[in-house]
């Protein structure tokens, strides 16, 4: 009847249970050595299916366990039972962990076999997961509780380095932002510095004093950086970043915590994304000019797809009804000119000069609120607008800078002459 052979057919098949089942009629019906020898297989096997479909009928068929029916080396009970009550206890302990603190008489792969059989295996939490969870801890957070502060790095951005080598544009980017609305406040330097982070600290703390917020209530974040950490003087006081915060809190995140900083560290990869990789830039003064617009675009226009697409200035107008425009308004500086020639880690003088960018920078700002004022109607900015206000904001820097780098080389010329 069968040309190919009963166990290599059985084999093959995912169920053999109709195959059986013919074998086992044909049985019945010829006989039980015709069967064999029709089925091409041995005696014994036929009688085994036959007595199985006489004992318990056609879920004798069936293809039973082949499992040992006992384990002599299977994990006691009460060993078993401490497996699953430390892990009820300890849920973030690892198998490996648990059985090296706790001295476990078994391996970790016993450890993961017990915890599986009792449902005690958690899947883990993809990253965007994780992160939802997180924006959802922070949604509750009070506006201006803790801002987060870091440094990126200019020179690895391929479509910005020419141009930053040839127009001696800056190397390093100095970000703050404010976690609860996502504001940003950046500044530029051609290094990294205590001194550079200082001037940036106090001008971000500054501005924020002036338009109502309360440095008392305000702790900023930072990592262990060299030009975050600060030092102390002679006399044992404060300096540097640490001393620039007045009387806002310090906090330092734990070594290799990068995820402690992902609201600094998510700007940096929009700004890179959506900034410098599109920007070109033919002087200074239009780099500065271009990085203001973007932060205004990015204060008063952009929505963020995480705090239910909101720009920083709806969610401010949300928390605090009465704040003012001007708190988003804060302009890039190039840090380096607020610095003395000194350097050192102590707050640096104000060389009379700077006064004159101070008051070119506070015209452009003031122009800047007149025209969002203007043309904001809702949530929606209009494009070409938005270039008109760059075009104005653009020669106004370009004259500022013009004007800056003339009473540099002519004070420089002086000390020389001194």
């Amino acid at each position: 009847m069968s040309a190919a052979r009963y166990f290599d057919l059985v084999r093959e098949m995912r169920d053999a249970y109709n195959h059986r089942l013919r074998l086992v009629h044909y049985a019945r019906r010829e006989g039980i050595k015709p069967a064999a020898r029709a089925f091409a297989t041995t005696v014994p096997t036929v009688r085994k299916w036959l007595r199985r479909y006489q004992q318990q009928g056609l879920s004798g068929l069936r293809e039973h366990s082949r499992a040992h029916h006992r384990c002599p080396h299977q994990t006691p009970l009460a060993i078993e039972q401490q497996v699953i009550a430390l892990r009820q206890k300890l849920p973030t302990f690892g198998a490996s962990r648990l059985k090296r603190e706790f001295d476990l008489p078994l391996s970790h792969m016993a450890i993961h076999r017990i915890w599986r059989q009792h449902g005690l295996i958690r899947k883990r939490r993809k990253k965007y997961q994780r992160k939802q969870d997180l924006a959802a801890v922070k949604a509750t957070w009070r506006l201006f509780q803790q801002i987060s502060a870091d440094t990126k790095d200019l020179c690895d951005i391929p479509h910005f380095w020419p141009q930053a080598e040839r127009l001696r544009l800056p190397r390093v980017q100095y970000t703050a932002r404010e976690v609860r609305s996502g504001l940003l406040f950046w500044a530029f330097a051609q290094r990294r510095s205590a001194a550079a982070s200082s001037v940036f600290a106090a001008r971000v703390q500054r501005h924020l004093d002036r338009y109502g917020v309360s440095l008392r209530d305000l702790a900023w974040q930072t990592d262990n950086g060299a030009e975050f950490i600060g030092s102390y003087d002679p006399q044992g006081r404060r300096t540097g970043f640490p001393a620039s915060l007045g009387p806002s809190e310090h906090l330092r995140i734990p070594p290799a915590a990068h995820t402690y900083q992902s609201d600094v560290e998510t700007v940096h990869r929009l700004v890179e994304d959506e900034f410098f990789d599109l920007e070109s830039f033919t002087s200074r003064g239009e780099f500065l000019a271009k990085a203001h617009t973007y932060q205004l675009y990015f204060n008063l226009a952009r929505l963020n797809s995480h705090k239910g697409n909101q720009s920083p200035w709806q969610i401010i107008e949300q928390l605090a009804p009465r704040s003012p425009l001007e708190l988003c308004l804060l302009p890039p500086v190039f840090l380096d000119y607020y610095i003395n020639d000194r350097g050192g880690y102590d707050l640096p003088s104000y060389p009379y000069w700077t006064q004159v960018v101070e008051n070119w920078l506070a015209q452009s700002r003031s122009f800047a609120t007149c025209e969002f004022l203007a043309i904001r109607s809702g949530s929606h900015v209009d494009s070409t607008r938005f270039s008109l206000i760059f075009n104005s904001a653009f020669w106004r820097l370009e004259m500022c800078f013009d004007v800056l780098f003339w009473v540099a080389s002519v004070e420089l010329r002086m000390r020389n002459a001194l």
